[in-house]
């Protein structure tokens, strides 16, 4: 395409020299030859007035000399009234041209070996016809025509060098970005899914760089949208995962047993190598329109009702407290039951039996909070747990669980905090907005502790063991600050 350019270009240009140059160097040739001819006849005037007063022989040749007898002026004088005819001068025209002249009584040119002739007729005073002859050589026709159609000769090939060098740059400007948007495209296809195209040049071309750009934003967004939700459905599987590890680990011993184990146990290597394999970028939840959504108790209740059947088989008290009356939140049942899981699942995989864990929802005027605490061991760096693939720190996590309760919560307006639990483990806190807003953190504290004034010092909650311990009743009527 370049080369095309400049081959048309080149074209062009030389074309529109000719055009204009061949006649420009005829002009610049009939003007030199006018020229001469031009000094021929002044030359020839200057004679004219001695020949209108005398036709003497010796003062003629004075006048001659004077006006340009180097030239090779002439004067031929008829014969009148017994006087002889006179020539002065050297006679290069024919006599037959003189006579015409004479005859015609106007000037005319005619060609002579080396040049031309000006035969130029002056009337004398006996009424006579004198005819004044200047030669003109061939040189002084010439005379710069050589340098003037140089010159025009320099400037067709400049402008010719010029619009060739004009093309080639143009040329470059239109295929450096054709040829990066053709190595984007070869790039995308072999699986670079960063391949980008700068986007300058022609427009055409910057919009060509916008739409490829933007197809390949789409591009890496469906394939991580796709590789997130193996990840996000492989996550949930992790919850019936735990349920069959806590049924093999009560198998007993015998060979069917460890069979049953290892099985399990390679599955969840399995679904984590899955999970880890994703792409981290990941699609935000999205929120559900005003008047849809689920009853966040009801859920809580229901996945409680679950999770309270493994508890009693490890030994753990649990605690569910606010779930007594509807809490409708603007969120998908599936998606809250999923955040649940997660966090339940989080306290089951990564503390020891036994240990308690409870599960509080706090409703206020613009926002619902859900808490999970339990008396585990902590999470050492927050910040780090939240970070979606690098996990917690403990064995076997994939990080994705509370990156899927952060998608909740954000899908809403809202967001998720770690903190220390007055159980003296982790606390998650879910912050649901109810109006779609940015969460005011100031209003944390006083919809919990609003919540807390509505709690009888007698509600708390269901236990597996029918009446929590006394430790976690004086821990959760104790006042609390979120982090």
């Amino acid at each position: 395409m370049r080369w095309a350019l400049v081959k048309v270009c080149l074209a062009v240009t030389a074309m529109v020299v000719v055009a204009f140059a061949v006649p420009l160097g005829l002009v610049v040739k009939e003007m030199a030859r006018d020229r001469a001819f031009s000094n021929a006849e002044r030359e020839a005037a200057a004679v004219a007035p001695a020949l209108s007063i005398t036709t003497d022989r010796d003062k003629l040749e004075r006048v001659v000399a004077s006006a340009g007898a180097d030239r090779g002026m002439a004067v031929h004088i008829p014969a009148t009234g017994g006087s002889p005819a006179v020539d002065i001068g050297r006679q290069r025209a024919a006599g037959r041209d003189i006579a015409t002249v004479r005859k015609l009584g106007r000037a005319s040119t005619t060609e002579v070996d080396g040049g031309s002739t000006l035969l130029q007729p002056v009337a004398l005073s006996s009424g006579a016809i004198a005819v004044v002859e200047v030669y003109v050589p061939e040189s002084e026709v010439t005379h710069g025509l050589s340098t003037a159609w140089a010159v025009l000769a320099g400037v067709g090939l400049a402008l010719i060098v010029g619009s060739v060098a004009v093309a080639d740059r143009l040329g470059v400007r239109m295929v450096q970005p054709a040829q990066r948007l053709v190595e984007g495209a070869h790039e995308l296809g072999e699986g670079k899914l960063g391949a980008r195209v700068p986007e300058e040049g022609p427009t055409e071309l910057r919009l060509a760089a916008v739409a490829f750009n933007s197809m390949a934003d789409q591009v890496v967004q469906l394939l991580a949208n796709e590789r997130e939700l193996a990840a996000d459905l492989s996550h949930r599987l992790r919850t019936p995962l735990t349920v069959l590890r806590l049924n093999a680990a009560s198998l007993g011993d015998g060979a069917a047993a460890e069979q049953t184990r290892a099985a399990v146990a390679q599955l969840e290597r399995e679904v984590d190598t899955i999970i880890r394999t994703a792409r981290e970028a990941k699609p935000q939840t999205a929120a559900v329109g005003p008047g849809a959504g689920c009853d966040a108790a009801e859920v809580v209740r229901e996945r409680m009702g679950f999770w309270s059947a493994l508890a009693e088989d490890e030994g753990r008290k649990w605690r569910v407290a606010g779930a007594d009356r509807p809490v409708r939140i603007p969120v998908a049942r599936a998606d809250l039951a999923a955040a649940l899981d997660a966090l339940l699942g989080n306290v089951f995989r990564h503390t020891a039996e036994g240990t308690a864990f409870a599960v509080d929802v706090h409703n206020a005027e613009d926002a619902v909070i859900v808490l999970v605490s339990d008396a585990g061991q902590g999470i050492r760096d927050p910040e780090a747990a939240m970070a979606r693939g690098r996990g917690s720190g403990a064995a076997g996590s994939t990080g994705l669980g509370l990156d899927i309760v952060r998608r909740l919560a954000e899908s809403t307006g809202g967001d998720v905090r770690i903190g220390s639990s007055v159980l003296g483990g982790t606390e998650v806190r879910i912050w649901i907005q109810l109006d779609g807003g940015k969460p005011e953190r100031k209003g944390h504290r006083g919809a919990v502790r609003r919540r807390r004034s509505r709690r009888q010092p007698g509600e708390t909650g269901r236990s597996g063991t029918g009446e929590p311990p006394e430790e976690m009743v004086s821990t959760f009527n104790r006042s609390r600050s979120l982090p």
